[in-house]
Order: structure tokens, then C-alpha cells, then sequence
């Protein structure tokens, strides 16, 4: 049986006196001229270890060592008196080596392990081993292990049965396209990796399970994004004899009791505001809104129908919308950043322009203002709400361009002037998503979410005539402006 092990981490003062053995990598090393410290790090924490010239043997063991050694130490753990520690848990104790063993040398690591330095992406995955030994990679696969531990559990307080469902299925009509794997038994002929658990948790609800859920691995054949890649981690959940009200009272319990199990930083409030995917797409030109600060979209549509600003009236005539944005202390947004930085953002989103006006003490300056009538920017002005010192900007297109592109520019916007606090957690339903979109490429109704949404009951008789404004319904969790989940 082996030496029993304390981890590095856990060492404190009541521990005073006692002979324990730990392993881990080394830390750091430090030679002063007679002791020799060495800081040994486990993922429990680190604990410095001290070793002493009276012990020649141990203490030439401690002078060749280098970084990311492995090392069996074996010692007493003594008080430091005045050279507490506060960086570290054990900051208290060091432990005074009697015996130590290299288990494994290691190179020089291509980047520092024990720093929070910028290292580059491509490196970081070469050395993918040597990235995940860093703090907080380490506290981010606890706390991801945490949560999911929470969300069991929740999940088992609420009566669900945790079913696991097959990973080689059938292919099925679904959000993206599926990775396909080769039948060796019967060749010409594949199986499809799930992109979710869509029909067997349906098989176990006609089955009458009644309520499932799984902590599901999914995999898509789509583009990576910055939160999006080819395989991932989801709750699935399916429930028999309810609507949309009980998935949210089930999932905002699940959510904020497996959060704070987790010991996430804030509190998630609940019940979660909701937003319709309409109001969503009015109000921030995005179907996954930053609810943490305002910055809204205001609808100056019926200002710009005819007004003495061509750009405006020919929009609109068209049938398009105008729509802007109001800057609190937005006199410092020079035309030359309007015209070079954020007119950049807009034309990512195909905007073609970037209209601006300022509101001095005055009155209207800058931008389009010499184009406009004194009713028509009095009616900007009341719907803007504008300030003197304040800028709106504007831009004019199909409502789709209008709406992604100043939802963009909000964002920007919201980084650049620091208008939220990045630890505040806003956590919102989008509700009622459009039963279909167009495609740009071949004009064809696609489903917006998947062919398995019900149609929202007052659009029943929509669905000939006017396909494309019935509502299905459909629900996305929204966190501080990143999709997390969704259903219908």
C-alpha cells in the first residue's frame, strides 16, 4: 500500500508537528544561498517546501531540481511565524523535507505554467497537457464538474430519471448538418452522430418515463464561432402533459440552485425576465439580447417617411425602416471615428451607412442636420429622449440590416464606454420565435428552429396565407447577451 498522501493544498496550521508526505510538480525554486525553497503544486494548491544544508542527502536532491519536476517529499509540517503567506492557502505552514524522491524530470516548458501570461492559442493546444496544469484551467474543469454535479442532483430532487440514449442513430432533420459515420457491416450505408437526443427522449416520453434528462455529448458539422464548436456538452431535458410554463419553473429552479452549488460568482434571480423575439429584435436588434445596460434601438421610421433627407425618405419608401441609437455623453464620438470605427461595425451587418446627428445646448448639429427640418429633429429629439452633449446614430435599411447592424454597434458601444458591469449575470427568456425564415440562397421556407416546434395557437390560420409571420413555440435562455439553451 502507498505512503498515505496529503494534498499540497490542504496543509494549515492546526497540521503543526505532523510528519506527512505529498507529491507534486514543482512550482517554483528558489536557491538562498544555504536553504533551498521549492513550492510543490498539486490541484489542490501548492505548499513550500524547505530544504535544509543539515540534510546533505535531501538537499542536493533540491538544488538540481528544475520546474515541472515530479517529486515525492516526505517532512514536518512547521509554523512560519512572521513569514505568513497570504497568496496561499497553506501560507501558514511550510514543510521541512526529511526525504525526497524525483519521479519524473521534465524540459523546460515552452511557456510559464504558473503565470496568467497571454500565451498563444496554436501553442496552448500543442502542449494541451501542459496548458491544462494552469490554475485556471484546473478551477474552470472543478467548477464545470461542480455544476454538472449540482444539475444531477436538482434534476433528481424534481423526479427526473437520467436515461443515456444511443450516440450512433439514424440521421434526422435537425439545426446543422450531421457528422456521418461508415457501417462497416453493411457498407454504403452510415450512422449519424446525434445533434441531440431529439427522438429517443421522445421514444421515452410515449414510453410514459414521464420526465427525462441527460448531460448529453452532441455533435454539429457547422462553422466554428466563438461560443460554437463541433462537439459539445448540454443539458437535455423532456417532460409528458405540460406547456412552456413548467420547462421554465423546471429549469430556472435547476439553473440557479446548480449555480449556487457551484459557487459561481453572483446570484441567478429568478423567475428570468422574458422578452418576445419580436420586442428582443425591436428593442436590441438581437434574438440574444445584453439585457445588462440600455443602449435600446428607438424606431424613428415615421420621421424619416418623406423628410427632406434622401437617404432616409428613399429607405423607407422602399420598405425599410430607420432606426438609431442615443450615446449618453456621445459628444466625444468625433466624425472621424463615426465615419472609420463605427461605420466598420455596421457594414460587417451590411449597412451601407451611418447617419449621426449631436444634440448641443444650442440645438442639432453635425451629421445630417442640415437636411432635416426643425419639426422633423424635434421629433428626433422626442423620441431619442436626447441630452445637449448627447449623440444619435442612425442607420437605414431592410429592418433585418437595420436591426443586426445596430445591435452590433450596441454592443461595441456597451464594451468600449464600459456601459455594464461584467460581473452582473442578467439571464432572460426570448420567447416565440418565428415558425420559419426564408433562405437567402434558394427563397425556400426553412423551419427557424426545428421541424419538431408546435405553432403558437393564435397563428393556426396563418400558416397558408402568411407563413412567415406565424410564431412557433420556441424559447431560447439568454446570459448576458450568449445563447445557453433552448426548446420548444
Amino acid at each position: 500500500m502507498a505512503t498515505e498522501r496529503t494534498p499540497c493544498g490542504e496543509a494549515r496550521a492546526a497540521d503543526a508537528g505532523r510528519h506527512i508526505t505529498v507529491y507534486g510538480w514543482v512550482d517554483e525554486n528558489r536557491d538562498h544561498g544555504g536553504l533551498t525553497f521549492v513550492d510543490l503544486r498539486d490541484r489542490s494548491g501548492i505548499i513550500q517546501v524547505v530544504f535544509n544544508p543539515g540534510a546533505p542527502e535531501v538537499h542536493q536532491v533540491a538544488q538540481r531540481v528544475r520546474k515541472e519536476w515530479v517529486l515525492k517529499v516526505e517532512g514536518e509540517v512547521r509554523l512560519r511565524g512572521g513569514n505568513v503567506n497570504p497568496r496561499l492557502e497553506t501560507g501558514e505552514v511550510e514543510l521541512h523535507a526529511t526525504a525526497c524522491t524525483v519521479l519524473a524530470q521534465a524540459r523546460t516548458p515552452p511557456f510559464p505554467i504558473n503565470e496568467e501570461s497571454d500565451v498563444d492559442e496554436r501553442l496552448r493546444l500543442r502542449y494541451r497537457y501542459l496548458d491544462l496544469r494552469r490554475a485556471r484551467l484546473q478551477r474552470n474543469l472543478r467548477a464545470r464538474a461542480r455544476f454538472i454535479g449540482g444539475l444531477r442532483r436538482a434534476m433528481d430532487s424534481l423526479g427526473f430519471i437520467e436515461i443515456e440514449t444511443p450516440m450512433m442513430i439514424r440521421a434526422t432533420p435537425e439545426g446543422a448538418r450531421d457528422y456521418l459515420v461508415p457501417s462497416r457491416i453493411t457498407p454504403g450505408r452510415f450512422y449519424a452522430l446525434p445533434q441531440s437526443p431529439q427522438l429517443y427522449k421522445q421514444l421515452c416520453m410515449v414510453a410514459g418515463l414521464d420526465r427525462y434528462f441527460q448531460i448529453a455529448r452532441c455533435m454539429r458539422d457547422e462553422d466554428l464561432r466563438a461560443d460554437r464548436q463541433p462537439e459539445f456538452t448540454q443539458l437535455d431535458v423532456e417532460m409528458s402533459f405540460i406547456d412552456e410554463e413548467d420547462i421554465f419553473a423546471v429549469l430556472e429552479t435547476v439553473i440557479s440552485r446548480a449555480w449556487q452549488e457551484a459557487g459561481f460568482h453572483g446570484r441567478i434571480a429568478t423567475p428570468f425576465p422574458r422578452l418576445s423575439w419580436h420586442e428582443a429584435m425591436d428593442r436590441y436588434g438581437s434574438d440574444k439580447p445584453d439585457t445588462r445596460f440600455g443602449l435600446e434601438l428607438q424606431d424613428l421610421t415615421e420621421v424619416a417617411r418623406g423628410c427632406g433627407f434622401r437617404v432616409f425618405a428613399d429607405a423607407v419608401a422602399k420598405g425599410g425602416v430607420v432606426k438609431g441609437i442615443t450615446v449618453r455623453g456621445g459628444a466625444d464620438l468625433t466624425r472621424g471615428r463615426i465615419e472609420g470605427e463605427l461605420l466598420g461595425v455596421v457594414k460587417t451587418f451590411r449597412a451601407r451607412g451611418l447617419a449621426h446627428l449631436w444634440r448641443r445646448e444650442s440645438g442639432w448639429a453635425g451629421g445630417i442636420a442640415k437636411f432635416l427640418a426643425p419639426e422633423e429633429l424635434d421629433r428626433i429629439g422626442a423620441i431619442t429622449g436626447a441630452d445637449p452633449g448627447d449623440a444619435v446614430l442612425m442607420v437605414a435599411d431592410h429592418a433585418a440590416v437595420v436591426a443586426a447592424a445596430l445591435g452590433a454597434l450596441r454592443l461595441h458601444l456597451g464594451r468600449e464606454r464600459g456601459l455594464y458591469d461584467p460581473d452582473r449575470l442578467d439571464m432572460i427568456w426570448v420567447t416565440e420565435f418565428p415558425m420559419y425564415e426564408r433562405d437567402e440562397e434558394t427563397g425556400a421556407l426553412a423551419p427557424l428552429h426545428h421541424p419538431f416546434t408546435m405553432v403558437h395557437d393564435d397563428d393556426l390560420e396563418l400558416l397558408e396565407s402568411d407563413p412567415l409571420r406565424v410564431r412557433s413555440r420556441a424559447y431560447d435562455i439568454v446570459l448576458n447577451g450568449r445563447e445557453i439553451g433552448s426548446g420548444s
